[in-house]
């Protein structure tokens, strides 16, 4: 099963445009949707919460109605998930945090994963699992050379014919964002090696 999608902005289709600088995030006109305090708020989150749109892409997958963005931000920085600094900069997602949530919140045996090599993450999507997984942005664009790994969190919930399938929170592209399709080799280059496991349940 194909989980339903989200992104880090509540306009998929303009995700492209906000990127680009073609729209700015506070005038998203779907911003009221996310929980945010207001449109300002919402444009100095938004930015950040690949991760919440993940974790919200898997609950939606085991048939859990998840919290709005910003409800379920809220929640994860009062547990560390988030941490604000003393200049305004957010730090997060921060795994451990994230996962103690889905075990107290939802039961589900969350574990955080490093030194994951690019092929153990096809061994853990099988059967139901899913997998949070850290890889540079720019794995939207499949022709680049990230400048590093990691810094992004896309949800890998599949394997089919030697590509991870993937939903990406920031993708510019209905094809970037949706079930994208990306080979072992190009994922090796932007991953991290480490996220989260969900585990199949």
């Amino acid at each position: 099963m194909i989980p339903p999608y989200y992104g880090q902005w509540e306009s998929a289709e303009r995700i492209g445009d906000i990127l680009s600088g073609a729209l700015r995030a506070e005038d998203d006109p779907l911003w009221p949707r996310s929980g945010a305090a207001g449109a300002a708020d919402y444009a100095r989150w938004a930015d950040h919460l690949c991760g919440v749109a993940c974790l919200r892409m898997a609950l939606a997958a085991r048939g859990i109605v998840p919290p709005r963005a910003f409800d379920l931000a809220r929640e994860l920085t009062t547990r560390g998930g988030y941490v604000v600094q003393p200049g305004g900069a957010i730090r997060g997602l921060v795994y451990a945090p994230a996962a103690a949530w889905l075990r107290d919140a939802h039961g589900i045996a969350a574990e955080v994963r490093v030194d994951v090599p690019p092929e153990g993450v096809a061994g853990m999507v099988g059967g139901g699992g899913m997998f949070i997984a850290s890889v540079h942005p720019a794995i939207r664009w499949p022709g680049r050379e990230p400048p590093s790994r990691g810094g992004h969190l896309v949800l890998v919930f599949g394997t089919a014919g030697g590509a991870l399938r993937l939903h990406n929170p920031s993708g510019d592209t209905a094809a970037s964002q949706r079930d994208a399709r990306v080979p072992l080799g190009r994922f090796a280059r932007f991953f991290a090696g480490r996220g989260m496991l969900l585990p199949a349940g």
